[in-house]
């Protein structure tokens, strides 16, 4: 399988999550959503609402993953420079899209601000995706190239991923958990050695200071079961009464 496939990076744009005045939400849930369809993620950004920042970031997360999942800088306000940075990242003018905005229109009536407007301006040769239920059933996604640009605000994030997730599926990544009640230190040499004998298999170490029968939750992940449950019995049997559980 090639290095890109089935792998995604998510780039966070605001200078309201630098600054803290925003706390991001959807990263996490994006993370747990394309784990679920087998889709790996690599990379998570987060940049300030600066047209040439954005730019560099689409340019290399494009070229290094299959999908590219943008969130923020798409409304009306001066700050919202995503799809112009994305433009530019492509070097693709922009242009007012008549779909959207006979769309935007349709929807918003008498409640439709000039400015609104500045959302129908997109990357030319942007296509808009409704995911596989149709134009009924979503508002589009504007998508340029590999790169999936969506909104900011949480809950309008998820809406819009809803419509589209089925479209991303990845081979599916098994995962096994082993909990071991002596600490990092004491375990490490055992960890150094199951990782060299399963390179496929990503193994992580975590300490939980607070839990209250063991000191380390290690995780296993691959998308080869055989070499993730040959991973987990080779660790389990070398820690032996170190470990506590596992799932």
């Amino acid at each position: 399988m090639d290095k890109k496939t089935a792998t995604a990076a998510i780039l966070l744009i605001g200078d309201e999550l630098l600054s803290g005045k925003v706390e991001d939400e959807n990263a996490r849930y994006l993370v747990h959503e394309l784990r679920r369809a087998g889709v790996t993620v690599g990379r998570i950004e987060v940049v300030p609402d600066q047209l040439d920042v954005i730019a560099e970031s689409v340019r290399r997360l494009s070229a290094g993953f299959e999908w590219v999942f943008s969130s923020g800088g798409v409304g009306p306000t001066h700050d919202d420079v995503t799809l112009a940075a994305v433009a530019a990242a492509f070097e693709r003018p922009i242009a007012r899209n008549a779909e959207l905005e006979a769309l935007m229109r349709r929807t918003w009536g008498e409640g439709l601000h000039q400015r609104d407007l500045r959302m129908a301006d997109i990357p030319v040769g942007a296509r808009l995706e409704h995911g596989p239920r149709g134009p009924s059933a979503s508002w589009p996604v504007v998508v340029v190239n590999n790169v999936w640009i969506l909104p900011g605000v949480p809950k309008i994030f998820r809406k819009k991923f809803e419509a589209i997730r089925e479209l991303f599926q990845g081979p599916a990544i098994h995962g096994r958990a082993v909990y071991s009640a002596e600490p990092e230190g004491v375990i490490a040499d055992t960890l150094d050695s199951v990782v060299a004998a399963f390179p496929t298999v990503a193994i992580g170490s975590y300490p939980h200071l607070d839990a209250l029968d063991y000191r380390v939750k290690i995780t296993l992940d691959g998308r080869d079961a055989r070499a993730v449950d040959a991973a987990t019995a080779r660790l389990v049997g070398s820690l032996g009464e170190a470990v506590v559980r596992t799932e």
